[in-house]
């Protein structure tokens, strides 16, 4: 049942607990007292809204890879989260030693952002690019075809 909650309010945080009480036909004070518990549990960190960047003007968006000096670490990634634009940096293994996830209104602000002012942070070695043009996304297999709790 903890599945099915979470996989109903990872599609809609805003659902009320009478309606998702319906929906998975489960008492209401049963499924208000699990949510306490998933909460409490921390398996639910909080409820957020997703906003739609491209409404907004954030037409673009791209993902950074980044070499750097390992000494200067937090000062780049201090530096970084310093532009407008830059939503998430993650440390990660591979050919980079961080992933950037950037947004901007147009290529030609994006290309500023990664030329003129992530270019000029001192310690990144060197960077590359991926401009984003299309993106689909999966929900989290929350719901177990196992799950009878």
């Amino acid at each position: 049942m903890d599945l099915q909650i979470l996989s109903e309010l990872s599609n809609d945080a805003s659902i009320s607990v009478p309606r998702l009480s319906k929906k998975i036909n489960v008492n209401s004070s049963v499924i208000y007292s699990r949510i306490k518990r998933l909460v409490k549990r921390k398996l639910i960190e909080r409820f957020t809204i997703v906003v739609n960047d491209a409404e907004l003007g954030y037409e673009v968006k791209a993902l950074t890879g980044i070499n750097m000096d390992s000494k200067k670490r937090d000062h780049i990634i201090e530096e970084l989260f310093k532009i407008d634009g830059v939503r998430e940096i993650a440390e990660v293994t591979g050919r980079f030693d961080i992933l950037v996830t950037m947004y901007s209104k147009s290529l030609e602000n994006m290309h500023k952002m990664v030329s003129e002012k992530i270019g000029r942070i001192d310690g990144i070695q060197s960077s590359e690019s991926f401009i984003e043009m299309k993106s689909r996304t999966k929900a989290m297999p929350y719901m177990s075809t196992q799950d009878s709790d």
